[in-house]
């Protein structure tokens, strides 16, 4: 009888399917080489699918990233030290789930969900897929109310609604972190989950201690996977984050998740799709981190009716300050607005350093109520004013009375930059802020009639 491949893959595909149905057996393997972070095995070929999770030697867990005709190809979560040829590779089940349970607030936990802290961590009685998909786009409510944040610059002109999703662009040392630490405290929101993705592991304590603090930590939940991590362990502490935040979504809460930062979970999908064989595109980024982007970041958002919603602030670490490289590009098209951090504005010495005119909120004009829209739009006008006059009024070439508009934004820019100026510790309504922002607007000439709008 003459051989056929296409039976014989039939026949083994039944096989897998049957073997899959008995949980207690397991499929294994044998390693067949190491080259670098890669390592192939025989024996899997019909039965490891792509992100399944394997055991090496019994100690070192990886993930299935290529099916190639001489060998499956995986990942390691820690390192190959030790394993040689020949050694077994069993396929995990429930590689990819985790347990969550309400248990987990005030808790430091790893990817995998196990904890970081040394105590026990109790596991939810339901698992769930740390790569679930995003909820449908028709059966999702509508973005909510504004979320009082307790920082002037967004709460004013960049607000953030429940269920709305925002990036904070910002290169490295302007004060992306510290921002960061000021929402986690002050936001209005009942469950916070914090993502810390390839960050210094000296922060970890800081965060927890100094930013976060005992009460900001009773409603916290941490999942940390810091940069000395393989790039599986990075990716993977996104999608937990994500995984845990829907856990509470679902119970109704109102969920403020903070990832910390995409730019690091892209470069990880960036090591591991290298690794993987696929060809670098933009600047080095392969097509599969511009494919995850969007599946990751749709998962927040809006929940569908009986559920709460999950509010989003990523970081995105742009490149040499250049906020349109490639990941920063992609990011501000698939989120709800961009809050840019300005090195200038940093090196003035004022923080947060919130570039007003860069920085957008695509829930405005619904996030405001008329008046407070009227207040922002007259100071952005101001701001935009006085920056087309700015150079001239520094060397002295504009003479004031020349025109009056500009005479009040010159006035205004002055009192407002001091008023911008936040510290750390510092928490100011969005209702003060408004009546701050109109004295000031008022005091440098701009006049606002209150009645129109009562």
């Amino acid at each position: 009888m003459p051989f056929d491949a296409r039976a014989e893959r039939t026949s083994l595909s039944r096989l897998e399917t049957l073997l899959r149905q008995r949980p207690d057996d397991r499929i294994s393997g044998r390693v067949l080489q190491i080259s670098g972070m890669e390592l192939r095995a025989e024996g899997l070929r019909y039965a490891a699918r792509i992100g399944d999770h394997v055991e090496v030697a019994g100690r070192v867990r990886g993930e299935v990233v290529g099916l190639r005709p001489e060998g499956v190809q995986i990942l390691p979560f820690g390192s190959w030290e030790g394993i040689a040829a020949g050694d077994r590779v069993e396929l995990m089940a429930g590689g990819q789930q985790i347990y969550p349970d309400d248990s987990w607030l005030g808790r430091v936990i790893d990817p995998f969900g196990a904890a970081l802290d040394g105590q026990p961590l109790a596991g939810g009685a339901t698992p769930r897929d740390i790569r679930s998909p995003a909820p449908a786009a028709f059966s999702r409510r509508r973005t909510g109310a504004k979320l009082e944040t307790g920082v002037k610059a967004l709460d004013i002109f960049a607000p953030l609604c429940r269920g709305q999703r925002i990036g904070i662009f910002a290169g490295s040392g302007v004060g992306k972190s510290t921002l960061m630490a000021m929402l986690a405290r002050q936001t209005d929101a009942e469950v916070i989950v914090m993502g810390l993705v390839g960050e210094r592991g000296r922060e970890v304590q800081d965060f927890i201690e100094r930013d976060l603090g005992p009460e900001g930590m009773a409603r916290s939940c941490l999942i940390v996977a810091t940069s000395d991590l393989p790039p599986l362990a990075r990716r993977q502490a996104a999608w937990t984050a994500t995984t845990v935040a829907e856990h509470f979504r679902d119970q109704g809460k109102q969920v403020l998740l903070m990832l910390d930062s995409v730019t690091r979970f892209a470069m990880a999908q960036r090591e591991i799709g290298l690794s993987a064989g696929e060809p670098p595109a933009s600047r080095g980024y392969t097509p599969t981190v511009f494919a995850e982007l969007p599946k990751l970041l749709e998962r927040s958002g809006p929940g569908q009716a009986g559920q709460g919603d999950i509010s989003a602030i990523y970081t995105v670490l742009v490149d040499g300050d250049d906020m349109n490289d490639p990941v920063a590009d992609a990011v501000r098209g698939i989120l709800d607005g961009h809050i840019i951090l300005d090195r200038r504005i940093a090196e003035g010495g004022r923080y947060p350093a919130v570039h007003i005119l860069k920085s957008v909120s695509r829930m405005l004009p619904q996030c405001h109520t008329p008046i407070e829209q009227e207040i922002m739009r007259i100071a952005r006008r101001a701001l935009a004013r006085y920056a087309d006059v700015e150079d001239l009024a520094r060397i002295g070439a504009y003479r004031p009375g020349t025109d009056r508009e500009t005479d009040s934004a010159i006035a205004f820019a002055s009192e407002a930059e001091a008023f911008l100026m936040q510290g750390r510790n510092e928490a100011l309504s969005s209702a003060e802020g408004f009546a701050a922002l109109y004295g000031l607007l008022t005091a440098a000439g701009y006049q606002i009639d209150l009645k129109a709008f009562s």
